[in-house]
């Protein structure tokens, strides 16, 4: 039988809910939409909290306030969170002791590379936006917090370069078991658009071609797009990857929920010939602590 397709659920991220009414943001409603993810065949979840003003204890609360009630309907349910974007990266990764020490968390997540991200402004020249710096101190502090507490690496691929570290961190046998990395390609809209490789077979073979010889799973995703209507999501599954989708990444003319989306991806790995994975197959096939 064909391997499982992993299949995760970002579901709010930075858009708002006047971008798409079915962006879940309190806790009762990221408990609710992860229930229909995970019902529809989502195997992972991943969400954002409004954390202005929260870090370490606060920040991980606000997250369990969330999960706890779909983990109560769902005890197989993999949930991780994002970087809390604090001054520093002790400030920033401060709520992952706290919920890993929970017991409720199973992933984490690392982002190793810096970037130019944001939108185009009125002139179509990049303009409102960030640079998102992670220095190899920083990774090292990411992938430690990872190694320490048992927790397997979600790991953000936005360019290239990202990548050959990762592949470093791998090659000296340093790189925490359970880690997956993702290939985040640029879409053509929405905030997190213009950024690194467009969602092209060709673009996928250039990372394939780096990651050549590893054998750490990975999976494709469209930040400003749609992975599935681009059509790299087909050829990923074909190619034995694996599919992030959700209300974090898409950007078009709909409006869907991320039930829809998590549905959509499961049509088309189906249609593949290959399965979907239960939140504990997919922790057998990445590995889990």
């Amino acid at each position: 039988m064909a391997e499982p397709v992993i299949i995760e659920a970002a579901i709010n991220g930075v858009t708002s809910k006047q971008q798409n009414p079915h962006t879940p943001k309190e806790p009762a409603e990221i408990a609710e939409d992860a229930l229909r993810c995970f019902a529809a065949g989502a195997a992972i979840v991943h969400n954002h909290i409004d954390s202005v003003g929260l870090e370490g204890d606060a920040a991980a609360a606000r997250y369990l306030e969330g999960w706890r009630p779909a983990l109560a309907n769902r005890s197989d349910a993999l949930f991780y969170p994002t970087t809390n974007a604090g001054a520093d990266v002790q400030a920033s990764y401060a709520h992952i002791t706290p919920l890993a020490e929970s017991g409720l968390m199973r992933l984490s997540l690392c982002d190793p590379g810096s970037v130019n991200l944001g939108g185009l402004g009125p002139d179509g020249l990049p303009g409102s936006g960030f640079v998102y710096a992670n220095s190899f101190d920083d990774i090292e502090h990411q992938f430690g917090l990872c190694e320490r507490h048992g927790l397997g690496p979600s790991i953000a691929i936005f360019e290239p370069g990202f990548l050959r570290c990762v592949l470093a961190w791998w090659r000296a046998g340093r790189l925490p078991a359970g880690a997956m990395v993702k290939f985040y390609f640029g879409g053509d809209d929405g905030f997190l658009s213009g950024f690194g490789l467009r969602p092209t077979p060709t673009a996928l073979d250039a990372y394939l071609e780096l990651l050549d010889g590893c054998d750490v799973p990975w999976a494709v995703a469209v930040l400003g797009g749609d992975v599935v209507e681009s059509g790299i999501a087909r050829v990923a599954i074909e190619r034995g990857g694996h599919l992030r989708v959700g209300l974090e990444d898409h950007a078009g003319p709909r409006q869907p929920s991320n039930e829809e989306l998590v549905r959509e991806a499961v049509a088309l790995a189906e249609d593949v010939g290959r399965p979907v994975a239960t939140p504990d197959e997919a922790a057998k096939l990445l590995g889990l602590p």
